[in-house]
C-alpha cells in the first residue's frame, strides 16, 4: 500500500511537470557555442554545489544549478544535458524517492545513452561500478572524494566513451544516432 501511494505521488509529480506549458524563459541557456557542453548540478549543499560548479566550469561546461527536483526536471524537459551531477538525497530522503534519478532511469535509451550521469553519495565508494549500475548512473563519487571530482569525472567519461565507442559507431552507421 505504501509503495502504491509512492507510485501515485511520483506519477502526479511527473504529470504536473509535463502539464506545465512551455515558456521560453525556462530555457537554461540563451546561447551556447557549437560543440559547447552543458551540465546540470542537482546538489542541495552549497559548499559541494560551489565545488562541483567550479570544477565543471574549469572543464569547459556551461552550467545550470537546480535548487529542487521540480526545477531540475523542468530544465531537463527543455534542454538536453551532456552531464548531470545529482546527489543521491537531492530534494528527498534517499535514492528510492529521488525524482531526478527516477526520471533519468525511465528516459528512452536513445536519449539516456547521450547523458553522463554522476551520482554523489555518502555511503557508496567512488567509482563503484556495480553500485553505479544498480542506480542506473554512469559514475558514483563519494562526497569524501569531492576535491578530486574533476579527475574522477574525466576518467569516468573517458571510460564510458571507450566502452561505448564501437556501439555508438555502429548506431551511427545504421543511422540510429
Amino acid at each position: 500500500m505504501v509503495e502504491e501511494n509512492n507510485m501515485d505521488k511520483k506519477k502526479k509529480f511527473f504529470d504536473g511537470i509535463e502539464a506545465e506549458p512551455y515558456n521560453a524563459l525556462d530555457k537554461p541557456f540563451d546561447f551556447i557555442e557549437e560543440g559547447g557542453k552543458t551540465a546540470l548540478i542537482c546538489e542541495s549543499g552549497p559548499i559541494v554545489r560551489i565545488k562541483i560548479g567550479n570544477i565543471l566550469e574549469e572543464m569547459g561546461y556551461y552550467i545550470t544549478e537546480a535548487a529542487t527536483a521540480h526545477e531540475s526536471l523542468r530544465n531537463m524537459r527543455v534542454h538536453m544535458y551532456q552531464l548531470i551531477v545529482v546527489n543521491e538525497s537531492f530534494d528527498t530522503e534517499g535514492t528510492v524517492d529521488n525524482y531526478v534519478l527516477d526520471y533519468i532511469r525511465h528516459l528512452p535509451m536513445n536519449v539516456r545513452r547521450n547523458i553522463f550521469v554522476t551520482m554523489l553519495s555518502v555511503g557508496v565508494r567512488t567509482m563503484d561500478n556495480m553500485a553505479a549500475f544498480a542506480e542506473s548512473v554512469n559514475l558514483i563519487i563519494n562526497l569524501e572524494d569531492i576535491d578530486d571530482a574533476g579527475a574522477i569525472i574525466e576518467r569516468g567519461i573517458a571510460d564510458d566513451e571507450g566502452f561505448y565507442s564501437t556501439f555508438k559507431d555502429a548506431l551511427k552507421r545504421a543511422g540510429r544516432l
